[in-house]
């Protein structure tokens, strides 16, 4: 008998349309409730119908926080999965293919074609559209899990579509399991037992959403874009229940502005959209600096630039989004790396925006967007509500006969704002330059005093702006990886293989992209004797802050000691670029590191 296995990767794949994404769904909710953790990544055209897609979702023991290349069962709706997958099987591993394809696997290859008549059953069974359940039952049984919860889960699934459409995928499930069961005598890959507690699972995108609810935002105002859509579709599902408003505006620059407005209003608002969207929404959001109103932005990030590729995956929108706006103006930019931090990143972002009076984003990028993944409980406990510096009444009424000063200069650069419908309050917004009154003024000392006073506002802003994991204070590091968004999860994998090879590697990932954490990654570059920033643009966006931000540091230094730094850690700095529109595998993070390494050591 083989051993347990503590983590499996499963992938479906046939046309877009076929039920491929239902189907990793219910694989993956099922595995979730029995307690395991998953992590699921999808590939799709830029189309409703048609062209290839397929669903990957790896489920084990422990967490799991990004997609690999290897793959123990591939269920093939067509011979076009075969064709485009076959090399990530692991010797000894499974294709479930629909008979009906009359499947061929490349000679030579080492996996085990399991042909199941998926289309006879579904036929069979009354109903031609369930032959992806069928080899979920297959699939089930390969893997040693129980067929009940699925069976529950097809009735909560498919329970409104009435009782015959039920038994459908009930009898297709069976009759799948039962076909495994007759024609595999033994499974390498069953499952090691989980905890048996049942977890969340959910999409970034849902994340942010539930964030922005428990954060007290009651507008959306977004123009539908992909991969940012879901982020309205599910507000516009739940946000009536609790008084809250979704607007699908007409276009990007309707929907900024009319979050820019409810703000101004005093409701907590925001908008979700792509690199296109926020290359539209550029103007309004200096609009919003200059009449310190606060908004929420939230960039799923896409390939680019154009329409580019809008269904892949890249992180290409930070120096859109940090300095995208003409003129000066703070910027404060968060980058959730897991949708457990999209969730609190989000309620964050609200209490921010609200706190300095300005935009506040958040950088997802498509694979944390769409792709499901395991979340602990989230601690609602953690959510606090900070709506910032509002004029009370008392403060109000001492201001009726000079007027209420909405921009006054103050040491920190945060003014105390009225709401409307505040007696004595002020509430004229203007993005042309102002007075502390509000009233447009272009005099010289003015435009100084109000320029400094909205970029004092940010400047001395601390947050927890980079995250750790690796040997401890002060040790020599051999590598330091460096990078932002859902690459953590393949870092921290590629990090965990380095260390078993024997190296001291750490691994720093920026959460906080405006302000810049570069005082806490200098110290970190400094142990190192190389930094690999990994990201997925062509231009090494990160690297770019990296050696803006850290050269400030460092050239700090040098001035306070009174020439050349002891130690710049910017020549040791190395880039890991990828943008063809797939998030980073560990192992091909590990290969940049050790033909780096073997680069120095040869040069040495």
């Amino acid at each position: 008998m083989s051993p347990l296995q503590n983590l499996i990767s499963w992938k479906i794949g046939g046309e877009q349309g076929q039920g491929i994404e239902s189907s990793g769904d219910l694989f993956a909710t099922v595995c979730n409730r029995l307690g395991y953790y998953v992590y699921g990544y999808r590939e799709f055209s830029s189309r409703i119908k048609g062209g290839h897609s397929n669903y990957k979702i790896r489920v084990g023991t422990e967490p799991v926080a990004s997609t690999s290349d290897d793959l123990h069962v591939l269920v093939a709706i067509d011979q076009e999965t075969i064709d485009r997958n076959h090399h990530e099987l692991v010797p000894g591993g499974f294709v479930i293919a629909d008979s009906a394809i009359g499947a061929k696997l490349p000679e030579g290859h080492r996996a085990r074609l399991l042909e199941v008549p998926m289309t006879d059953i579904a036929a069979e069974v009354g109903n031609t559209r369930v032959k992806n359940v069928v080899a979920l039952g297959v699939t089930a049984y390969l893997f040693g899990l129980p067929v009940e919860p699925f069976v529950d889960l097809l009735a909560k699934t498919y329970g409104r579509h009435g009782e015959e459409v039920v038994r459908q995928n009930e009898a297709a499930l069976q009759r799948g399991y039962a076909y495994a069961l007759e024609h595999v005598l033994e499974t390498p890959w069953k499952l090691a037992p989980s905890d048996g507690k049942p977890k969340l699972v959910m999409m970034g995108n849902e994340a942010v959403a539930l964030g922005a609810l428990a954060a007290g935002c009651r507008v959306m105002s977004a123009y539908p874009i992909t991969p940012a859509s879901e982020i309205m579709e599910w507000l516009q599902r739940h946000f009536p229940r609790f008084g809250g408003v979704v607007l699908q505006c007409e276009d990007e620059i309707s929907a900024i502005t009319t979050a820019i407005g409810a703000g101004a209003a005093g409701a907590r608002a925001m908008t979700a959209t792509a690199g296109p969207g926020l290359s539209l929404m550029q103007e309004a959001i200096g609009l919003a600096h200059a009449a310190e109103i606060p908004v929420v932005i939230v960039d799923c990030q896409r390939g680019g630039p154009s329409t580019g590729m809008p269904t892949k995956h890249e992180q290409s929108d930070v120096m859109a989004a940090l300095f995208g706006t003409h003129g000066d103006s703070p910027r404060i930019a968060l980058a959730p790396s897991s949708a457990q931090e999209a969730f609190y990143d989000t309620v964050l972002a609200f209490n921010l925006a609200d706190r300095y009076q300005c935009p506040v984003f958040v950088m997802m990028d498509l694979s944390l967007s769409l792709n499901k993944q395991t979340v602990e409980e989230l601690d609602l406990s953690k959510v606090t509500i900070d709506r910032g510096l509002i004029a009370d009444e008392e403060m109000l009424a001492a201001s009726k006969d000079e007027g209420f000063r909405r921009y006054k200069v103050t040491e920190s650069g945060i003014s105390p704002r009225s709401l409307p419908g505040q007696p004595y309050g002020q509430f004229l917004a203007t993005g042309v330059e102002h007075n502390e009154f509000g009233k447009v003024s272009e005099d010289p000392k003015n435009r100084v005093a109000m320029m400094d006073k909205r970029l004092r506002k940010v400047k001395g802003l601390k947050l927890d702006g980079l995250r750790y994991q690796g040997p401890a204070e002060l040790q020599e590091l051999d590598v330091l990886l460096v990078g932002f968004g859902s690459s953590a999860g393949p870092i921290a994998a590629a990090r965990k293989a380095l260390e078993e090879a024997g190296l001291a590697c750490g691994h720093a990932h920026v959460r906080v992209l405006a302000p810049f954490p570069a005082e806490e990654l200098a110290a970190l570059m400094k142990r190192a004797r190389m930094t690999l920033v990994v990201e997925n643009n062509a231009t090494g966006q990160l690297a770019k802050l990296i050696k803006l931000h850290v050269g400030d540091v460092v050239r700090a230094e040098a001035a306070a000691l009174g020439g050349k730094p002891l130690s710049d850690p910017l020549v040791r700095m190395e880039s890991l670029l990828k943008y063809d529109g797939r998030p980073f595998l560990p192992r091909e993070i590990v290969s940049k590191v050790q033909e780096v390494m073997f680069h120095a050591t040869q040069a040495g």
